[in-house]
């Protein structure tokens, strides 16, 4: 039997709205790993849709959460960042990266703090240069168009978006530090949207992961992305293997969505959920995954 793989989610809780750790949760747990969770913030709601949301900075509990992980010796395979509470928890971030980090660790970080040209609320410039500094010690990164542009400090441009572009926008990531990097949002035609990645440890050859584009926009499927492909990539599957099935399940999580619902509560992921497992274990059987002893 194979050794269980555990992952640790540095994101907020966002208690209604689905994102963060209310989908990195699951959706890991459906691969198969084990995911410990690291809260920045508790939030009544994520931010984007509603307003007069709660909001509790966790800032001062993590360094300790992690101190007391070191005592009892809890390993982890993957670290995984998203939703930063504040531009001081960058550091930290860090530390903890460092004081958790073995050998075979996974580190990746997804840049959450823009989409569609605008950074979220409560974020600025100021948090695009914190995000820069997670990116030097990734090994995947994961940015939205827009995301992508505020790291390299660069105008957004909207698309659809020529090749050269975003062989550009990808070569230059992987210049901050990141080992992989896969970027979301993609789309070279007006009916085509997916992603595309890039691994400096394959050549920099750059995969293009396309698929019908869905009408509408939905709140967390970022983080739903984010979370299936760090699932793929903790069963040791290919970046672009790992890229399809994210994208793949981001259209599955959309058509199954009522078009009725309210696009501010996001997608439904639950249905899907089971099979997503399914598919990422069928994908990984006959590889070895190694354990901590």
């Amino acid at each position: 039997m194979d050794c269980q793989k555990r992952a640790v989610a540095i994101h907020d809780i966002s208690c209604v709205g689905k994102c963060s750790l209310t989908v990195a949760l699951p959706i890991l747990s459906a691969a198969g790993i084990e995911c410990s969770v690291l809260p920045t913030a508790i939030l009544s709601t994520h931010t984007g849709g509603f307003t007069g949301y709660t909001f509790l900075d966790l800032t001062e509990e993590m360094l300790p959460i992690v101190r007391h992980w070191e005592k009892e010796n809890i390993q982890v395979d993957a670290l995984y960042s998203g939703y930063v509470g504040s531009d001081a928890q960058f550091p930290i971030i860090r530390e903890v990266f460092q004081r958790l980090r073995r050998k075979d660790t996974l580190i990746m970080v997804d840049p959450v703090m823009a989409d569609n040209g605008r950074y979220y609320p409560g974020f600025s410039p100021k948090t695009a240069e914190g995000m820069r500094t997670l990116c030097e010690m990734a090994d995947v990164l994961v940015p939205n168009m827009t995301e992508a542009a505020f790291l390299l400090g660069e105008e957004y441009r909207e698309g659809p978006y020529d090749s050269a572009y975003l062989e550009y926008l990808l070569k230059k990531l992987t210049e901050l530090g990141p080992k992989k990097v896969v970027l979301t949002g993609v789309y070279p035609r007006e009916n085509q949207l997916g992603a595309a990645c890039i691994s400096r440890e394959d050549g920099g050859q750059i995969q293009w992961v396309l698929a019908q584009r869905m009408p509408g926009m939905y709140h967390g499927t970022g983080d739903i992305f984010a979370s299936a492909l760090l699932a793929a990539l903790m069963k040791d599957l290919a970046l672009e293997d790992a890229t399809r099935i994210a994208v793949d399940y981001i259209l599955d999580c959309i058509r199954d969505t009522d078009p009725r619902q309210e696009p501010r509560f996001g997608v439904n992921f639950e249905r899907s959920l089971a099979a997503l497992g399914s598919r990422i274990l069928q994908a990984a059987e006959g590889t070895e995954i190694k354990c901590w002893t």
